[in-house]
């Protein structure tokens, strides 16, 4: 029997929301990083650092630790929804996704209308994938709780005995 390529359909493969959500983490976590590594190329950012400065932060350990809590924090989570218990991956994952918002927001303050398309579209991708984390941590899939066991043996004919009297 010969198929033409035309009568197949591609298989779909099931990934587990734990995969989709380290990709999305990953893939939100490059975003942010290049982010970052564009707004260089603005006439006078360099400057700006050079003279200690990002926006109107003063550039310390302060800042630098700060950088680096919030890019830990996506690069984290990649590996946590892969290796978190389904019930607290859910929860970090509604609660980080939901925090990280705002920051991400917040790389249009200060934006002129001349970089509007590049703050629009990068802040627009990152709330995308975070909303596509909380969509699949908030639709997590459930199964039916395995039924508890009657207890047997001495104990049970314990209760019972118990009750009786």
């Amino acid at each position: 029997m010969n198929t033409s390529p035309s009568h197949t359909v591609f298989q779909e493969m099931r990934l587990p929301v734990q995969a989709k959500l380290a990709a999305a983490w990953t893939s939100f976590m490059f975003l942010y990083i290049y982010v970052d590594y564009f707004a260089l190329y603005k006439p006078g950012f360099i400057d700006g650092l050079l003279a200690g400065t990002v926006h109107e932060f003063e550039i310390g350990p302060t800042f630098i630790s700060l950088g680096l809590t919030l890019i830990a924090i996506p690069s984290m989570m990649a590996m946590l929804s892969m290796t978190l218990p389904a019930r607290i991956n859910r929860m970090v994952n509604l609660v980080v996704a939901t925090l990280l918002i705002p920051f991400s927001a917040y790389n249009a303050t200060g934006a002129t209308m001349t970089y509007a398309y590049f703050y629009a579209f990068s802040i627009g991708l990152e709330v995308l994938i975070l909303a596509f984390v909380l969509r699949s941590a908030w639709n997590w899939p459930r199964v039916a709780a395995a039924p508890v066991a009657p207890a047997t043996g001495s104990g049970a004919e314990h209760l019972r005995m118990h009750r009786e009297v």
